[in-house]
């Protein structure tokens, strides 16, 4: 129980450290010196010493949207395995409970784009929405999938026994159920190729479209709340992809959090190498992130 209240802590206060990581991994490639690594935690100061500003016209819900998508992430966090240790909270079904409250904090930050009364902003909300309606049966058939093959229903379970022998009939649905998460986190947390989250005011842009008139300590909250989104995703990710499991908790616990940095440095390796996919692709990408799930499943089954 200490190491896993322990990673929730590390999760908490490294989260936007892993903006920096992919930022200095794609100045690499680009051949540059690149931002500061701990650039993200000094934006975030700048912006908590600022005052919000508010239209007549908004509402409470436009200023409880930040709120709320932060608290929600961090309760979920709580949920989220690091690797093969147990969650701070695990209970039967919790998958289930991550995936609905993502979707609650996505309701209320599209309501607040909402709120604003913009087309543009509304135009971001409905691509929102649109992506994360093909995204989220992407992460619950592969957390479904990895559940069958284990036979646990709650996160801890699943990551306690995925690379135990007698498990999974074989790593390649692990491997494939990577993939696929690997996609979704791009797609949730508006990555290239689905999103640019350096450009601003383009016509491509979904998740920096929602929350353009968001400032001070309400972009704060935003910004700090899509880190520890990112933070949750590379969890899940790392810990399907790496296979080792010591059983001793301080050691799986830096073994876990080094495969959270090398997702980032993945993450910003795909943002170097790769531009961005033209709206109408970025379904179909999604689509064959969900047949990566179907075939791991087909997989347990054969």
């Amino acid at each position: 129980m200490t190491a896993s209240i322990l990673y929730w802590v590390l999760a908490v206060v490294l989260a936007p450290l892993l903006l920096g990581v992919i930022n200095r991994t794609k100045a690499f490639f680009g051949g540059r010196k690149g931002q500061p690594l701990l650039q993200a935690y000094y934006d975030l100061f700048k912006l908590m010493r600022k005052g919000a500003v508010y239209s007549r016209t908004a509402t409470w819900i436009f200023r409880a949207g930040p709120l709320i998508g932060l608290a929600v992430l961090l309760a979920v966090m709580a949920t989220v395995p690091a690797g093969g240790l147990r969650a701070t909270f695990a209970f039967q079904g919790d998958f289930v409970f991550l995936a609905y409250s993502l979707g609650l904090m996505r309701f209320f930050t599209v309501l607040a784009a909402l709120d604003t009364g913009s087309a543009f902003e509304g135009m971001g909300a409905a691509r929102e929405m649109q992506f994360a309606l093909l995204a989220e049966p992407v992460l619950f058939s592969g957390l479904a999938v990895l559940a069958a093959g284990t036979g646990q229903f709650n996160l801890s379970g699943i990551y306690g026994r995925l690379w135990s022998e007698g498990t999974l009939p074989a790593s390649a649905s692990v491997l494939l159920v990577a993939m696929a998460l690997l996609m979704v986190l791009l797609a949730e947390n508006a990555r290239i190729p689905v999103d640019d989250p350096t450009t601003h005011l383009e016509l491509t842009m979904i998740h920096e479209l929602m929350v353009l008139d968001h400032g001070g300590v309400d972009l704060a909250f935003i910004q700090y709340g899509a880190a520890l989104k990112l933070w949750l995703f590379a969890a899940l990710l790392a810990g399907l992809a790496i296979p080792l499991r010591t059983g001793r908790p301080m050691l799986d616990l830096a073994v876990h959090i080094g495969g959270v940095f090398i997702a980032a440095v993945i993450v910003g390796i795909i943002e170097s190498t790769m531009a961005r996919l033209r709206l109408l692709r970025v379904p179909q990408m999604l689509v064959v992130a969900l047949a990566l799930t179907l075939a791991a499943f087909f997989w347990i089954l054969r």
